[in-house]
């Protein structure tokens, strides 16, 4: 299996390696593939708290008359941008 990185991510790994914890960039991964699925339900809550805050924002400034100019697509391009970083 082959899996193609970010080069954020890649230099994550290789820090991580490099910091002798673990022994190359696989163990890296299998770690936090490990860490991922034994933290999922805390994750996907994270997750849905920040969607009903980004909601509840949305709810407030429309009910102000704050209108966006943007499109649902523009909008959802610039979500998935900025939760991908974080």
């Amino acid at each position: 299996m082959h899996i193609s990185l970010t080069p954020e991510l890649e230099a994550l790994v290789k820090s991580k390696v490099e910091s002798g914890l673990y022994n190359n960039a696989s163990e890296v991964i299998r770690e936090a593939l490990r860490f991922m699925e034994l933290n999922q339900e805390l994750f996907m809550q994270l997750k849905l708290e920040r969607l009903k805050a980004e909601v509840a924002k949305g709810a407030e400034q429309a009910e102000s008359g704050k209108f966006s100019q943007r499109n649902v697509q523009d909008i959802a391009a610039e979500l998935n941008e900025k939760y991908r970083k974080s």
